[in-house]
């Protein structure tokens, strides 16, 4: 093994952790409100990447949003939630 490959797997474990945001599908708002909302809450998400997500969710019962810091992640989740939709995080693996 060399020390470059030792060094990588040191750097790797000082990243902070990083958490998935997923879109739970509901019944009760419309498909545009649920892409406004994702464009809205998470800047990077384009109209086309937010139509998707929301079509998986709506497909599938749930769709991965973003991977992200905790921080942003827990802060994402709420703005959701308190746009009506259901959110919830859980760890990367």
């Amino acid at each position: 093994m060399s020390v470059e490959t030792l060094e990588k797997r040191s750097t790797n474990r000082k990243l902070a952790p990083r958490y998935r945001v997923l879109l739970h599908n509901d019944d009760y708002n419309s498909m545009e409100y649920v892409v406004q909302v994702l464009m809205q809450t998470v800047p990077s998400i384009t109209q086309p990447q937010a139509v998707s997500i929301m079509m998986e969710a709506h497909t599938n019962g749930m769709a991965l949003v973003i991977t992200c810091a905790q921080e942003h992640a827990e802060f994402y989740c709420e703005t959701l939630k308190n746009h009506g939709l259901t959110s919830t995080i859980e760890p990367e693996e």
